[in-house]
């Protein structure tokens, strides 16, 4: 039986695909189950991916696009660059914390990374997107109120998403270890400390 490809059913398959490993994890998922959740059969779903390795990429391609895009709409411009340091962590955060299927499907893949290597510069971009956006926010607001970094301003962000992944990773399986207003404090406490005047320096 021959079916037509289409974006459609390649996006439903996509979708899909997270709903199902946001779920189960990667490890548990099968095409099968995948099928069953996009409501057609597994020979239909060959025929848009031939493997499930070339599908998870493709979801892996999609949940970071999603979790991406979120990120973006962090960094909003303001006249109190604190104040929006402080609204953009507090999005940063609860992107992680509030486990999206696309982000449960990142970090899912991101510990799969681990062992399988053609999932690394997928997640290195992410990353790399993640830390840019950073970056020119500090760049852009912190700096140009005469303040400059102690350490590498390529450096700083990658500390900040640490931070932030790190803590978050603990909050999954101890929910009572601190509050999402102490993480903020706290990570943007670190990352304002980093800076001073020039002539502190």
């Amino acid at each position: 039986m021959a079916y037509a490809k289409s974006a459609v059913s390649s996006q439903q398959i996509i979708d899909a695909a997270i709903r199902v490993l946001a779920r189960q994890g990667y490890a548990r998922t099968s095409l099968l189950d995948i099928a069953k959740e996009a409501g057609m059969s597994k020979g239909a779903l060959h025929y848009h991916y031939p493997t499930k390795e070339a599908l998870i990429h493709a979801v892996l391609e999609t949940a970071c696009n999603v979790v991406q895009a979120r990120t973006m709409q962090a960094w909003s411009p303001s006249d109190n660059p604190f104040e929006a340091l402080r609204k953009s962590l507090e999005e940063l955060w609860a992107t992680r914390a509030e486990r999206t299927d696309e982000a449960l499907v990142v970090a899912d893949l991101l510990a799969l990374s681990l062992y399988d290597e053609s999932f690394r510069p997928k997640l290195a971009e992410f990353y790399g997107l993640g830390a840019q956006q950073i970056r020119d926010y500090l760049e852009e607001n912190l700096v140009s109120l005469g303040l400059e970094p102690r350490i590498s301003l390529d450096l700083l962000p990658r500390i900040v998403i640490g931070l932030l992944d790190g803590l978050v990773m603990q909050a999954f399986v101890d929910p009572d270890a601190f509050s999402p207003d102490e993480v903020v404090d706290a990570v943007q406490t670190i990352a304002i400390s980093i800076f001073a005047r020039g002539s502190d320096k």
